[in-house]
Formats: C-alpha cells, sequence, structure tokens
C-alpha cells in the first residue's frame, strides 16, 4: 500500500472470506499489474537484463543459471499479475525514477526479488521474497551491505510505506504502485487479473473487501513519494481509483 500503511494483510488460509477479500485486494492494489505473457522474447529481455545487473553488481559467478530459476519463478501457473510482464513494468519505472534513488543497483535487485516467492492463499510471501533474495545474492558473492539493502527493500513492500528520506524505499514502492496511475483500459485489465488471482474467494466478499480498499486508498493524503511519480501517476491513479469503486457500488 502507499505511503501509511493501514493495516497489513492478515489474512490466512482458515480466515473467513471477508478477511481473505480485505487483505488480498489489499496487496492486489499495491502490486498487481498484467496477466501473464507469453515466454520467449521477453524472457530473453528480461534474463539480458538480469545479467547485465549482476556484472554491475560484481557478482562472482555466472548469473544466467539463476536469472533463469527466477524467471521460472516469476511464471509459475498461479499467478495472474504478479508476473514477468509485473517485474519487467516495475523494472521499468525504477529506470525511469533511478535519479531519485541513493543505490539505484539495489532497487532494481530488489525489484527482482520483491515477488520471487508468491502464493496467492498466503501472507508471508514478502518474507520469504526477502529470505530468497538474501540466499541468492549471498551466493553470487555480492556485498553483504548491498545485500542487507536488497533484503530491506524487499520488505519495505509489505506494507509500501518508506521512511522520509528512504530514496530507495520512496523508488521501488512508487515503481510497484505506478499501475494504479495507468490508462482506463490497462486499470480495467489489471483489476481483472487482480480478481482472477483470487477467484476462490466468492464474489460478495471480495467486493467488500476491495471497495473497502479502495476507500483507504482515496483516503491517503499521497499515493507517490517521488515528485516525478506524483506529479505524473496521482490524477489518474485518483480516477482509476474512483470509477473502480463506483462500479463496486451496489
Amino acid at each position: 500500500m502507499p505511503t501509511a500503511e493501514p493495516d497489513r494483510a492478515t489474512a490466512t488460509v482458515t480466515a473467513t472470506a471477508t478477511a481473505t477479500a480485505t487483505a488480498t485486494a489489499e496487496h492486489a492494489s499495491a502490486t498487481a499489474e498484467h496477466a501473464p505473457t507469453a515466454e520467449g522474447p521477453l524472457t530473453e529481455e528480461l534474463l539480458a537484463a538480469w545479467t547485465a545487473l549482476l556484472h554491475r553488481c560484481g557478482a562472482a559467478v555466472d548469473p544466467e543459471p539463476y536469472g533463469r530459476e527466477l524467471l521460472r519463478r516469476w511464471s509459475e501457473p498461479q499467478r495472474r499479475y504478479h508476473t514477468a510482464a509485473h517485474l519487467r513494468a516495475v523494472l521499468r519505472h525504477v529506470d525511469e525514477l533511478a535519479g531519485h534513488a541513493a543505490d539505484p543497483e539495489a532497487v532494481r535487485l530488489a525489484a527482482w526479488f520483491h515477488d520471487a516467492v508468491y502464493r496467492p492463499d498466503r501472507t508471508e510471501n514478502e518474507e520469504r521474497s526477502a529470505a530468497l533474495a538474501v540466499r541468492a545474492l549471498t551466493a553470487a558473492g555480492l556485498p553483504a551491505e548491498r545485500v542487507a539493502e536488497v533484503e530491506r527493500l524487499v520488505l519495505l513492500t509489505v506494507g509500501h510505506d518508506p521512511a522520509p528520506g528512504d530514496r530507495n524505499g520512496e523508488v521501488l514502492c512508487d515503481a510497484d504502485l505506478a499501475v494504479l496511475g495507468g490508462t482506463p483500459e490497462a486499470y480495467a485489465a489489471y483489476a481483472a487479473a487482480v480478481r482472477e488471482e483470487y477467484g476462490f474467494v466468492p464474489a460478495p466478499d471480495f467486493t467488500a473487501g476491495r471497495a473497502a480498499v479502495l476507500r483507504r486508498l482515496l483516503a491517503l493524503p499521497a499515493l507517490y513519494r517521488t515528485l516525478a511519480a506524483r506529479e505524473r501517476l496521482t490524477a489518474p491513479a485518483r480516477a482509476n481509483l474512483t470509477a473502480e469503486l463506483r462500479e463496486l457500488a451496489p
């Protein structure tokens, strides 16, 4: 969630359907972007970007094998919006905002891992993704200080609430939330993908939870932290959220 996160998702596999709908809608609003796309050019594009990034960061091993493992994770069948297309979108937004970051490479690494572990029926995905980042980047020989920063950034996506002056966190969170400020058509596709991801939640319960999250988002003083994202995305994001809320109203 953006800026002052009201609550972290609290649903569990055994929670009531309404609680599950609320939690999943919160998480989806923060991170969803695109439905899965076919492998091929996208995979190769991302693999090349990963390999170049790890080389720039001083990896002591060949990055390609683990890059393929990461892309396998991002292509798992349970995903509808936490996909390789979403990863690419977040990386592109990070590139656009990179001038604001204190360590753009750490932000890029965090983008790669921020949803590397993803199960829609669980609430510990960020913690498991952060732990995966620590294991993988340590094994690749990256400096401990940068590995720790990547871990911190991945965990920050639990609430998308970076502290004032956390320039790396602001860039990652704004990049992850950029989907909210897309075109109406792109936003509609995102919202549909969110619903598909959580198809196991009954429609009335999901609608109630989703509407509550949209109202909470609209009540926030700011959706974005970086100046560039704030100026470019705030107005369309608020329009999209308002339109979806109207559609959900009984």
